[in-house]
């Protein structure tokens, strides 16, 4: 039997983090795309927290955290709010800061979703596949309302990092791992998979065109 992830607290805190770090990077694609206040509020908010209401439906967690929470939307438009009045400076960062951020939001919400579903009695397979949901989930909300063709639907290793990271946590459960332990495995093992592949332009094979 996987064991309980208990820690609520530790719980919490991957959530918020990985908010604020989604929403920040949701905020700049809005930026980016010359949207106004309320349009970097609503691509931080869908990219922060997309991800998470749709696992939380999905599994039964009603109503989603991040409406049941201030928290939560409140940390994602800070995130807005800081990239309208300091977007100069968000501008100017670095393109590889802004890839490891992104690698550490990705991991950050992947176990955390892992986590959530399997605190609510879902198969460990399933649960693996609500961390993907749950990491990749807001990213595809946010291009879907720039009218872009998701990027995780043909770039790099995203999705694929996410479900490993996912799975590493949850296999490390099922072998007795304390939570303290296998948290920090899963969110290594999903990080250094998407920083690697970023490094090395791993992409999943594409159909071959005849």
């Amino acid at each position: 039997m996987t064991r309980q992830f208990h820690s609520a607290a530790l719980l919490l805190s991957l959530d918020l983090i990985g908010t604020l770090v989604f929403a920040v990077e949701g905020a700049m694609a809005g930026a980016q795309n010359n949207l106004d206040i309320l349009g970097l509020m609503v691509l931080a908010f869908f990219t922060a927290l997309g991800g998470g209401i749709i696992r939380d439906v999905l599994i039964g967690a009603i109503p989603p955290s991040s409406i049941r929470d201030w928290r939560y939307p409140a940390t994602a438009f800070a995130g807005a709010v800081l990239v309208f009045f300091e977007a100069r400076m968000v501008s100017h960062f670095p393109a590889m800061l802004l890839i490891t951020l992104d690698a550490a939001g990705l991991a950050l919400f992947a176990v955390a979703g892992a986590a959530k579903a399997l605190d609510h009695k879902i198969h460990p397979f399933l649960a693996i596949l609500m961390g993907g949901l749950t990491g990749v989930g807001g990213g595809t909300i946010r291009d879907m309302l720039l009218a872009h063709i998701p990027n995780v639907l043909r770039a790099d290793v995203y999705a694929a990092a996410a479900l490993a990271g996912a799975a590493v946590m949850v296999l490390a459960l099922e072998l007795q791992a304390r939570p303290a332990i296998a948290t920090p495995l899963g969110i290594t093992a999903c990080f250094f998979l998407r920083m690697v592949a970023v490094w090395r332009h791993w992409n999943l094979p594409h159909v071959m065109a005849r």
